[in-house]
């Protein structure tokens, strides 16, 4: 996600200088952009620091490093998704050093993340999305001010929450129509003409009816949402169904795979 969301600011002409922890992903920013030797010559050369991260301890284990220098004055906009706690502790470590933070997960995967065109949830203060909105104005096509710091993640969390469901839920209708005699493309039109069709469902379409998962927004990552939205308050009956469905597929061998790919799983172990 944050390699197509970095090229965007860098076609929009803002001077960029990125840092990744693996650095043969920096290699086609060189032509145009800087690339750090690491977090603290990043956090040293810019004002404005993005970070995209997949988990928790990733989220900690760079802030500890972006928190040895003097960022007073800086912004960070740490967009990844990670716990409430995580996210609350980060901000107040930050501000506490003089610094603004905003929390600001998105709605989407790769190809909108290419495409400028993700939904933006962002918490903290009016100045600080001020600060940072000429920059997200060309990652997403939405900026949707949720709140104090830890809403845009307390939003996240509720949006996945809910794919989870819708893509579990699109698995086990695919499955029924499939036992049913029907043809798979003929139920995917039908799902996404009527009331029952949205984004989610139409883009992974293409996806059941290749049989093909390669991964836009893999499963581990769904199950790493779910738990959080469970760790969050998320405590329904869907709940509990949804986290050892997901559980059950990563452990199976399916954690790599697109999310929709839990399809395989429910069609061989259920």
């Amino acid at each position: 996600m944050g390699h197509p969301m970095a090229k965007n600011l860098e076609k929009a002409g803002f001077p960029l200088t990125v840092f990744n922890r693996s650095a043969e992903k920096t290699k086609d920013f060189r032509a145009k952009s800087t690339v750090a030797e690491s977090i603290s010559d990043l956090v040293k050369s810019s004002d404005i620091i993005f970070t995209m991260l997949t988990n928790d301890d990733a989220v900690r284990e760079v802030f500890a490093e972006i928190l040895k220098e003097d960022v007073a004055g800086k912004l960070f906009v740490d967009m990844s998704t990670i716990s409430l706690e995580t996210s609350k502790y980060i901000a107040s470590a930050v501000i506490v050093k003089e610094a603004g933070f905003l929390d600001a997960p998105v709605a989407g995967s790769t190809k909108p993340a290419a495409e400028g065109t993700l939904i933006i949830m962002a918490g903290g203060t009016n100045e600080d999305l001020n600060r940072a909105a000429p920059y997200l104005e060309k990652l997403g096509k939405q900026i949707v001010h949720t709140g104090e710091n830890g809403k845009g993640i307390a939003a996240k969390l509720s949006v996945n929450y809910f794919l989870s469901a819708i893509y579990q839920g699109l698995a086990e209708t695919i499955l029924l129509s499939d036992k049913l005699g029907l043809d798979r493309l003929d139920m995917l039109e039908i799902i996404n003409e009527s009331a029952t069709g949205n984004g989610a469902t139409k883009v992974k379409t293409p996806l059941l009816i290749q049989q093909k998962f390669d991964a836009a927004f893999a499963l581990d990552l769904m199950l790493k949402d779910v738990k959080l939205a469970v760790d969050a308050g998320a405590d329904f009956p869907l709940s509990k169904v949804l986290k050892q469905t997901y559980q059950e597929a990563s452990d199976a061998g399916f954690g790599d795979d697109d999310v929709i790919g839990i399809i395989n799983y429910l069609k061989k172990h259920r």
